[in-house]
């Protein structure tokens, strides 16, 4: 399973079924790239389980401010279209894999 690239025009389409988590980040922001990896993993493992999406926030500033991100990498996790958690920083996989247990 892949991430699929969520952008402010299909943000809600694209997170409004199931357990979704979506990486707001940046082609600037180190952390950012340490996140991506373990997204594609989680994604590789988890796919028919949880959807993830992935959103650039220089080129998507609207979703971002809508949920409050300020800092970046932010995860956050939706469940039923209704956001349920919000992980801001790099988290390895195991910290994430717990997180998503608890919705799945």
């Amino acid at each position: 399973m892949s991430v699929k690239v969520t952008t402010d025009q299909t943000f809600e389409e694209d997170t409004n079924k199931g357990v979704t988590i979506t990486d707001f980040w940046a082609t600037w922001c180190g952390p950012c790239k340490m996140q991506a990896p373990v997204i594609e993993q989680l994604a590789d493992e988890l796919g028919d389980k949880v959807s993830f999406t992935k959103l650039d926030v220089d080129e998507n500033p609207e979703t971002a401010s809508k949920f409050g991100v300020m800092s970046i990498p932010t995860l956050l996790v939706k469940k039923d279209g209704q956001v349920v958690d919000t992980l801001v920083g790099f988290h390895p996989k195991e910290q994430l894999q717990e997180v998503l247990a608890q919705y799945i």
